[in-house]
C-alpha cells in the first residue's frame, strides 16, 4: 500500500537508537524527507547518513529537549531546511524505578521534562506549521503502562505515560477542525540491540524465558519494525479517520479492555 507520504516532511524526536530510529527509517522509506535529534551526536550522525541511503534529505540536529528553548529550536531548523512540516512524531523518553515513597521532587520533574514537557514543547512548536499545511499528523510514543498498571517502582513511569495519552486526546479534539490529527502508540516490550530488554535477556536468559511464557501471548518481545510501521500508517493520509486513539502495538501483553 502506498501510504502517500512521498514528498512530506517528518519531524521525529529521539532517532539514533531503537524504535525512534526505526520509525525515521520507515518513513523514510515512504518518501518523507526527515528532521531528527538525539542527545548523542556520533550515534546520530551514523542513523543520518543511513537515512540518506534511503534517497530522502535528512537534517540531524543534536540537542537536549528538556531545554526549555530546544522543542522550538529542532522544529524551526526542519522548516527552515525543508519549508514546512507534515509530521510529527513524539518519542523522546525514559524512565526511573524505584518505590514512589523513594521518589523525590528532583525525580519527577526531570521524568515528567523528559517524557511529557519535551513533547509537548516540540508539538506547540510545530502546529502553526501544520495548520499552514491545512493537515498533519501528530503521534505520540507512550506505553502500555501509560494504559494500565506497570507494577510497583513504575509510578513515575506509568504517570508520564499517561500524561501523554490524555493529552493527545485533548489536541485531537481541538485540533480536529484544521485537520490536524492527533494519536498515540502504546508499545509493549519490544526487543532491539542496545534497549534495555535486549540487555536484561543477555545477563538473565533464564529469568527473560520465564516472562516471555507468562506475560507475551505471541511467545516473543516484539521488534521495532512492529511499531515503526504502525506509526508510519498513523503518520499518513491513509489513517485519514484515525485520531484521538491510542493504539497498543503489544501483542496482546496488555490487559486493558480499551
Amino acid at each position: 500500500m502506498d501510504l502517500e507520504l512521498q514528498g512530506k516532511v517528518a519531524l521525529v524526536t529521539g532517532a539514533s537508537r531503537g524504535i525512534g530510529r526505526g520509525i525515521a527509517q520507515a518513513l523514510a522509506r515512504e518518501g518523507c524527507d526527515l528532521a531528527i535529534c538525539a542527545r548523542g551526536q556520533e550515534a546520530l550522525e551514523e542513523a543520518a547518513e543511513t537515512l540518506r541511503g534511503e534517497g530522502v534529505r535528512v537534517v540531524a540536529r543534536a540537542m537536549d529537549l528538556t531545554e526549555p528553548e530546544a522543542g522550538g529550536e529542532f522544529v524551526a531548523a526542519a522548516v527552515e531546511a525543508f519549508g514546512g512540516l507534515d509530521v510529527v512524531v513524539n518519542n523522546v523518553g525514559g524512565n526511573r524505578r524505584k518505590p514512589f515513597e523513594e521518589t523525590t521532587d528532583e525525580d519527577w520533574r526531570e521524568l515528567f521534562d523528559l517524557n511529557v514537557n519535551s513533547a509537548f514543547r516540540v508539538t506547540r512548536a510545530a502546529i502553526p506549521f501544520l495548520r499552514k499545511r491545512e493537515g498533519g499528523s501528530v503521534v505520540f510514543i507512550s506505553s502500555i503502562f501509560g494504559r494500565e498498571t506497570g507494577g510497583p517502582g513504575l509510578s513515575i513511569y506509568n504517570t508520564t505515560k499517561s500524561a501523554m495519552i490524555s493529552a493527545a486526546r485533548i489536541m485531537a479534539l481541538e485540533l480536529a477542525p484544521e485537520g490536524i490529527r492527533v494519536n498515540s502508540v502504546a508499545p509493549g516490550s519490544i526487543r532491539f540491540e542496545g534497549g534495555s530488554w535486549d540487555r536484561r535477556v543477555k545477563e538473565k536468559p533464564e529469568e527473560m524465558a520465564k516472562f516471555v511464557e507468562e506475560n507475551l501471548p505471541l511467545g516473543r518481545f516484539g521488534r521495532v519494525d512492529e511499531v515503526a510501521n504502525l506509526v508510519a500508517f498513523l503518520a499518513s493520509p491513509r489513517a485519514s479517520l484515525l485520531t484521538g486513539t491510542c493504539i497498543p502495538a503489544d501483542g496482546a501483553q496488555g490487559q486493558s479492555l480499551f
